[in-house]
């Protein structure tokens, strides 16, 4: 990619994420945690643990800032049992890099497509025009 074209396409990137709507940024962190994970895994696959605890300790950052997102004055209940599955995640995530326990891995990233998903579907039911 030549530096003009690079330069374009960080400008696009920079973009997507600055202009997003809020639920949108939701979707791209739950997207993001679900392409580390699918990178660790694939990093263990051939025997990369050095890379595979890295994507982990991406996924682990972007729950991190899924937790820094809830609001339990004004979510009350579903923000405190959020806030339990999103410590879960971490705990799974935590074991898989500790452990390289490739179920753990796999737990959380059932987790996490289960929290997609429900968000997408919000998203659809109040018109934000998830996907």
């Amino acid at each position: 990619m030549n530096m003009v074209s690079r330069s374009g396409y960080q400008v696009y990137q920079r973009n997507k994420y600055e202009t997003a709507s809020p639920h949108k940024l939701i979707l791209l962190l739950y997207d993001g945690a679900l392409m580390n994970i699918a990178r660790a895994r694939q990093s263990y696959e051939r025997n990369m643990n050095k890379e595979a605890k890295q994507f982990i300790l991406k996924a682990q950052d972007i729950v991190s800032e899924l937790l820094s997102c809830l609001n339990e004055d004004q979510g009350g209940e579903l923000a405190t049992r959020m806030m339990q599955l999103y410590l879960y995640v971490m705990r799974m995530l935590v074991d898989a890099n500790i452990h390289m326990n490739k179920d753990a891995l796999s737990e959380a990233e059932g987790v996490i497509k289960d929290l997609r998903e429900a968000w997408a579907q919000i998203g659809k039911d109040v018109g934000l025009g998830a996907t």
